[in-house]
């Protein structure tokens, strides 16, 4: 573990010199991944990393991990609430649709979601513009693969140290770090809405996922929705679509 911690912090001071930048940036969201981006900035820029914490309608105890995280890390941080950002965005647009007769109430929960993961990337964005930081990603392997981020919201960073780990390798690696066991075992959630849990809505563990990418077998339910979320995900990966005009 040391010498894959090594590497990526190798990595990150390469990426910012070639990128011509001054550090980095990333959202703490009192989760695991996010706390582990914090500890490899952190030893790959001491003076210049920032970590944002970014409420919308969170939990208290999820901000108060997200502090400690701040903590125990001793990195720079700002705090920025856009909970009446959100509310005030969200109730316009579908009030304009209510008014068209056009809002869909089952596509709702998620819309409302995908909004806030955006709202806290370009908050993120406008930071990194304020002190020139490339702005980290924090999505896993399991993640990626199924494609559990939001297009343009959490998986629309700049760089993506965690890519290529799998969760439990992830926490192996915050365990290594020294973060608290208190996030290295909790519950995974994207606070996305009140009570949403990651695997809940994935529909699989994220064990089963980490097997499933390492080529072990698993049930084939699991196997079946691992394989359509990852398909039906690729448009989230692939390059965007040119045009390509003809001579």
């Amino acid at each position: 573990m040391e010498k894959e911690v090594d590497q990526i912090v190798q990595w990150l001071q390469q990426t910012v010199k070639n990128a011509g930048v001054n550090g980095l940036v990333v959202g703490v969201s009192g989760g695991i991944d996010s706390a582990v981006a914090a500890h490899l900035m952190k030893r790959a820029f001491p003076d210049d990393s920032l970590g944002v914490m970014l409420p919308i309608q969170t939990k208290s105890s999820d901000i108060d991990d997200a502090k400690n995280v701040i903590k125990n890390v001793g990195i720079d941080s700002i705090t920025v609430d856009l909970t009446q950002t959100h509310d005030d965005m969200y109730s316009q647009i579908t009030s304009k649709l209510n008014e068209k007769d056009q809002f869909n109430v089952d596509s709702d929960q998620l819309a409302g979601a995908n909004l806030r993961a955006r709202l806290r990337m370009s908050t993120l964005y406008a930071l990194a513009a304020n002190y020139n930081y490339l702005v980290v990603g924090t999505d896993n392997a399991a993640e990626w693969y199924i494609g559990y981020f939001t297009k343009y919201g959490d998986g629309g960073a700049d760089i993506l140290p965690l890519v290529e780990y799998t969760k439990q390798e992830v926490r192996d690696m915050a365990a290594y770090l020294g973060v608290p066991d208190k996030l290295v075992n909790k519950v995974a959630s994207a606070d996305l809405w009140e009570g949403q849990t990651d695997e809940d809505e994935i529909g699989t563990t994220y064990a089963k996922i980490d097997a499933y990418l390492k080529g072990e077998k698993i049930p084939e339910e699991d196997k079946k929705i691992i394989e359509n979320l990852h398909k039906s995900s690729a448009h989230k990966r692939d390059p965007l679509p040119q045009f390509n005009r003809s001579k």
